[in-house]
Formats: structure tokens, C-alpha cells, sequence
């Protein structure tokens, strides 16, 4: 029989060494579970642990265009085993398609940007022209700013549909959206773990790039000033943060990060729920309670509750 350990589903193994080490620290065995390819016993019974699902709305850039679909069987799998799931079946659909995300943060009365979902390419023409421009594109299975473009006018967005740089989506799913204009280049990061807030980092954007990837992984050399800053001054009692602590608990959302910004007319906008969240090295060593060791303390408690049959630990 093996040892319970903490199974970590995931499609990019670059992005788990901070979180081995964390877990090595705390006395939490991790176990690599890779969604590249593989085989599963549907008949067999999964191994004791707790399994975490970090599968990544942009694997299909790492040469894991199946990593949605074998994520979704092996955590409906493990559930039907009744194993404990972190950000299980449910939640796998929700990181892979920013308008399952847009409905849910629509229906908690959150506001977001006015968006339109569209597939083929003369909808997507025809359906530009609904939206004020200057707007911009997104990939519905996105991540790492997949298909984001900024058009100024409906006639060169038709000019970049029909022709050879049209980049399609992964799903076939366009999203075209509204504008949104910041009086200062930054966007707000709230991070949770085990349903908790931990903190909010600001991202400065003043670089004009759309990838925002806060793992060590994806840092690039650039200005003196980080990147990536905690803000002290949103804690866990500003409503916004109550608010969205109270739809992940909804959503059976455990770890994730969660994006917004504020917009020139006053609005306060969120427009992306990350279920695969990663944790940038400046933020963290300008954390007051940094998020890796967080989240490792975290699934120490859940394995142990696993293996003992007591409560777990309580989520915000």
C-alpha cells in the first residue's frame, strides 16, 4: 500500500519547483502527475492522497493538446473514488473557457467587460461591428494572453479575420470585448489559497504586453522596478475581496487568483478567475504571508485530515 501523498495533475512541470520545494519544507510528500499523455484504469481504484488539478487553460501550447480532456476524466475518476480533489472536474471547465468564467463573475452581480463569444469567421465580422471601437480579442481557452489583439477600427479587424495572420482559438471560440481604459498602467492580482485570501499583487502593464505569467518561469530581464507588488492596502475585509471569496466557495474554487482593474469612468472591473495560479518571487518576498508556503502548510493539513478521517481544515 502506498503512502497518502499530495498528486499534483499538471501540463508544465517548470512551474512546480517552488511549490516542491515549499512542500518538501513543510514534511508533504508531492507526487508529479503529468497530463501530457497517459493511461487510466478506469476500474482501478486511485491511490490514497489528496489531488490537486493544475491544469492550464494554455497546455495546448506545450505540446499537451489533450491535457482539458484527460484532466477532466481522471478528476471525474478520482471523485467517483471519492478522493479529496482540489479544484476538481468542475473547476477544470471553468479555467479552460473565459465565458463559463464570465457567466459565473455576471452572475454573483460582479461587474465585467461587455463581451461577445463567437465562432466562424463571418459571425466574427459581423459581430465586431456591435462593439464600439477601439475593442480587442481573446481566445476563450486562453491563458498567457492567447489572442489578444487591440483593433482601432472594424475594417482592419475584418482585414486581420480574413487574412493569413487570423490566429484561431484552440476551441474554435473567439471572444470579442470592450475596451478597458486604466488611468494608471496596473492591474490587481487576488490571490487565494484553500479558499482564503493571502494577497493581492499589482501587476505593473505600463510595458503594453498582454502576457502577465507571474512564474519565475516566464521572467524576462526588464526595468529595476518589479513587475509584481503586493498591495498592502486590499486585505480580506474590502468587500470586493469578500465577494469573491464567497463565489470561489460557490464555485468549489480553492486556489486561484483572480484579476481586475479599475477603468477611467470609475468602474471596477474583474475579467479572468485563474484556477492554475502561480506566485511571482518578488511578490512573495514582499508578502507578509506568502502564498507558497501558504498553500504547502494547506495540503499538509488536508493529507493529514485524509489520513487521520478529521475535519479539515476550515475555508474562509
Amino acid at each position: 500500500m502506498t503512502t497518502p501523498a499530495v498528486y499534483v495533475l499538471h501540463d508544465n512541470p517548470e512551474w512546480i519547483g517552488p511549490f516542491a520545494r515549499a512542500f518538501e519544507d513543510a514534511g508533504v510528500p508531492l507526487i508529479e502527475w503529468p497530463l501530457h499523455e497517459g493511461t487510466l484504469d478506469l476500474d482501478a481504484e486511485p491511490p490514497q492522497g489528496v489531488f490537486w488539478s493544475r491544469l492550464s487553460a494554455s497546455s495546448h501550447t506545450r505540446g499537451a493538446e489533450s491535457a482539458k480532456d484527460l484532466a477532466r476524466a481522471t478528476l471525474t475518476w478520482l471523485e467517483s473514488w471519492g478522493r479529496r480533489v482540489v479544484n476538481g472536474s468542475a473547476v477544470a471547465h471553468l479555467e479552460v473557457s473565459k465565458a463559463a468564467q464570465h457567466a459565473a463573475l455576471r452572475r454573483a452581480g460582479i461587474d465585467t467587460p461587455r463581451t461577445t463569444a463567437v465562432v466562424g469567421t463571418e459571425q466574427l465580422v459581423t459581430a465586431a461591428r456591435s462593439l464600439p471601437a477601439p475593442f480587442i480579442t481573446k481566445h476563450n481557452q486562453g491563458g498567457k494572453g492567447l489572442g489578444v489583439r487591440r483593433f482601432e477600427d472594424h475594417d482592419s479587424f475584418e482585414e486581420y479575420v480574413r487574412g493569413p495572420e487570423f490566429e484561431p482559438a484552440a476551441d474554435g471560440i473567439t471572444l470579442l470585448q470592450e475596451l478597458l481604459v486604466a488611468p494608471a498602467p496596473f492591474i490587481t492580482r487576488a490571490e487565494f489559497v484553500g479558499g482564503r485570501f493571502v494577497y493581492a499583487v499589482r501587476v505593473d502593464t505600463s510595458g503594453g504586453a498582454f502576457e502577465l505569467c507571474p512564474a519565475d518561469a516566464c521572467s524576462i530581464d526588464g526595468p529595476s522596478t518589479p513587475m509584481f507588488q503586493v498591495d498592502p492596502a486590499i486585505t480580506a475585509e474590502a468587500p470586493l475581496i469578500r465577494r469573491y471569496g464567497a463565489l470561489l466557495a460557490e464555485l468549489g474554487i480553492e486556489m486561484a487568483g483572480i484579476e481586475f482593474m479599475t477603468t477611467t469612468d470609475g468602474r471596477t472591473v474583474t475579467y479572468d478567475i485563474n484556477t492554475n495560479t502561480n506566485y511571482n518571487a518578488d511578490a512573495e518576498a514582499g508578502a507578509e504571508h506568502p502564498a507558497i508556503p501558504a498553500a504547502a502548510e494547506w495540503f499538509k493539513q488536508l493529507l493529514e485530515a485524509e489520513a487521520h478521517g478529521t475535519a479539515e481544515p476550515a475555508a474562509a
